[in-house]
């Protein structure tokens, strides 16, 4: 059950990275303050999301 929380949890880091890239893009390319707020918030929730899946295995890790 670990690996799956792992596999996830790399999915959401690997989600996180591309979030925080389109945003330096857009704060580069002097994109709107909308967009860039909403990735900011996208990339905090993704983070959030991806600790979660990361205490999950660990639990699930260290109980089985």
């Amino acid at each position: 059950m670990s690996t799956v929380f792992n596999m996830l949890a790399i999915v959401v880091m690997i989600a996180v990275v591309i979030v925080l890239i389109r945003g330096l893009i857009n704060l580069m390319k002097g994109g709107s303050g909308n967009v860039s707020n909403k990735l900011m918030q996208a990339r905090v929730f993704l983070q959030f999301i991806a600790l979660v899946l990361i205490m999950l295995a660990l639990w699930f890790s260290r109980s089985g």
